[in-house]
């Protein structure tokens, strides 16, 4: 049961954000590697406040399928655009 209510969360949160984008603003791929710079923007419904935020992830792709993945992102800068009075 814990399972299955841990995997309703992300779809809980996302619901809480309209007009969520990514923006790739660079990738550099080399044999089973793809690094991505991106920028992810969205506004939370229930505060109306929007987010700008620039990650990075880097995926290896082996006979056609993501087989590790690893991803930067400023968590706490995402946080302080959307609390209250920010």
């Amino acid at each position: 049961m814990a399972r299955e209510v841990g995997r309703d969360q992300p779809r809980r949160v996302l619901a809480d954000f309209r007009d969520l984008a990514v923006r790739v603003e660079q990738n550099v791929s080399d044999g089973e590697f793809s690094v991505n710079r991106y920028t992810s923007t969205g506004t939370q419904v229930s505060t109306g406040r929007s987010y700008a935020v620039t990650s990075m992830d880097m995926v290896r792709v082996r006979d056609g399928r993501v087989v590790e993945h690893w991803a930067l992102t400023d968590v706490p800068d995402r946080a302080a655009q959307l609390r209250a009075g920010a």
